[in-house]
């Protein structure tokens, strides 16, 4: 069921497209957050998370503040109907469909979150939230070695993330160390 999401996804990272909407500085923060030796790792990740939830429009920022607020509330519907509306009104903006995604999540839809992290990864293929979240459902429903794979993409754009080792080591042992 989710192979074709996790095979895209390998397709799109093995060849390194170019992400035309991140600009030089989101790379450079990009590649130190790969670096293992980078020790200031949080900052970064909070640099690239801000620049990845600017979209260009106030009105599409507010409606991603006020979903990530309903979020933190644990109030799921009411960020729903927020970021509906701005992934209606733009479609192009990653971390609109990346945020709807942890909201569908968090009511257990899965096969609608997957659409969404599909949707966020396609935009930006390097968007380690959304490739997070594609590991934490794979897992989830039983995918072990799509997650495993998942977990691995992650690793190598941002080893630092705290449940990362934990969920490899899990997976390895569960699937003898097969990836797809």
């Amino acid at each position: 069921m989710f192979k074709p999401v996790v095979a895209a996804f390998v397709l799109m990272v093995g060849i390194s497209l170019p992400v035309s909407a991140q600009s030089a500085d989101v790379d450079a923060l990009l590649a130190d957050l790969a670096d293992p030796q980078t020790e200031n790792w949080q900052s970064v990740e909070r640099q690239i998370r801000t620049e990845w939830s600017k979209s260009g429009s106030a009105a599409m920022d507010l409606l991603l503040q006020r979903a990530e607020k309903a979020i933190d509330a644990e109030d799921f519907d009411t960020a729903l109907d927020h970021l509906t509306a701005l992934t209606d009104h733009a479609p192009g903006f990653a971390e609109g469909w990346h945020a709807r995604a942890t909201a569908l999540f968090n009511k257990n839809l899965y096969g609608p979150a997957m659409e969404d992290l599909q949707r966020a990864l396609a935009l930006n293929p390097r968007h380690f939230g959304a490739i997070a979240g594609l590991a934490v459902i794979l897992q989830q429903t039983g995918f072990d070695n799509d997650a495993l794979t998942a977990w691995r993409m992650l690793e190598a754009i941002h080893p630092h993330r705290p449940e990362l080792k934990d969920a490899i080591e899990a997976l390895e042992k569960q699937t003898g160390g097969t990836a797809l």
